[in-house]
């Protein structure tokens, strides 16, 4: 659980000191989408936190339940190639009855994909330089900020912007 540390600003002769505990295998595991509406107007980002704990077929398939009672239109998911999403119980819920549709990007291209866009400013920008003590911390800070992210539409456009889908 080291931070990610950048370049800050600091008063001249006081170095800043990042206190951290080392050889931690802790982590906190994220899934996100990134709904854009019909409309193109309005970006919505939901996400869920997993402490201590990988994403799997089955955390999937939970999450994509909950989005889909969220969001009643029309459906298209475009997302990686993680083996999680591939198998055959995610795949299960897409039908072409309820018009849920899902696309893969193409093997090895991130750039495409503006969720990656949304972690790593939130890695880069607030919470930067944050050494944490715990995992449920981590999982707190990160919650807070991707919660505020939420309510900013300029930037969440721009991470659409940004991945050339559009």
């Amino acid at each position: 659980m080291a931070p990610l540390v950048r370049r800050t600003w600091a008063p001249r002769g006081k170095t800043p000191i990042l206190y951290q505990r080392t050889r931690s295998y802790k982590k906190v595991s994220a899934i996100t989408a990134l709904c854009l509406s019909p409309d193109q107007k309005k970006i919505h980002l939901y996400f869920r936190l997993h402490v201590n704990s990988s994403i799997t077929a089955v955390v999937v398939k939970h999450f994509l339940q909950l989005l889909f009672r969220q969001l009643p239109y029309p459906l298209m998911l475009v997302w990686d190639r993680l083996m999680a999403h591939r198998a055959h119980i995610v795949q299960h819920l897409f039908s072409r009855k309820l018009n849920r549709y899902n696309v893969f990007f193409p093997p090895y291209a991130p750039e495409l994909n503006p969720v990656e866009y949304v972690w790593g400013y939130l890695k880069m920008n607030p919470l930067v330089n944050m050494p944490v003590h715990d995992v449920i911390c981590l999982a707190k800070l990160t919650r807070k900020n991707s919660r505020s992210l939420k309510y900013k539409q300029t930037l969440l456009h721009s991470f659409l912007k940004h991945s050339s889908l559009f």
